[in-house]
C-alpha cells in the first residue's frame, strides 16, 4: 500500500483524510467519519487516539494494538443515523487483516455516539474470522 494514501481506503492522502483527526485538529463529523478514523489509528498504531475516540464508559484500560496485525482493507457495509445532525449513529463495516498465524477479518456492527459535539465509539457487536 503507498504510504501516503489513507488506510480507510478514502482514495485520499492521509494527511489529507484521518492524518488531521489523529492529529487533533479536526473532528469526525459523522460516526462513519470517526470510524474509519479509528480502522486508521488501528492501521497505524495510534493508541491515544482510540483512547481519546472511544466512551469512557466502555474504554479498556489498555488500548495497545496488535503489532502483529496489518490492516490492508475496510469495507462499510452499512451506515444508519450518525450524521452531523444526529446525536446517536450505528456502523457495520468488515476490517481485513494479516497475521503471522494466518489471515482473517473482524466484522462488527458499531455504535457511536456525539457529546458535547464530539463523536465516540461506545461498543460494537463483533463476528470475527
Amino acid at each position: 500500500m503507498d504510504p501516503s494514501r489513507c488506510p480507510c481506503l478514502s482514495g485520499l492522502p492521509y494527511a489529507e483524510c484521518c492524518g488531521p483527526l489523529h492529529a487533533g485538529r479536526v473532528a469526525a463529523g459523522t460516526a462513519e467519519q470517526l470510524m474509519r478514523s479509528r480502522y486508521s489509528a488501528f492501521a497505524v498504531g495510534d493508541a491515544d487516539y482510540l483512547g481519546r475516540t472511544w466512551h469512557p464508559s466502555t474504554r479498556p484500560a489498555d488500548l495497545t494494538p496488535d503489532p502483529d496485525l496489518r490492516w490492508y482493507r475496510l469495507d462499510v457495509v452499512m451506515t444508519r443515523a450518525g450524521g452531523p445532525t444526529d446525536d446517536h449513529g450505528v456502523v457495520e463495516f468488515r476490517a481485513f487483516y494479516r497475521h503471522p498465524d494466518g489471515p482473517g477479518s473482524l466484522h462488527e456492527v458499531s455504535r457511536f455516539v456525539r457529546e458535547r459535539g464530539a463523536w465516540l465509539y461506545v461498543d460494537g457487536a463483533v463476528d470475527g474470522r
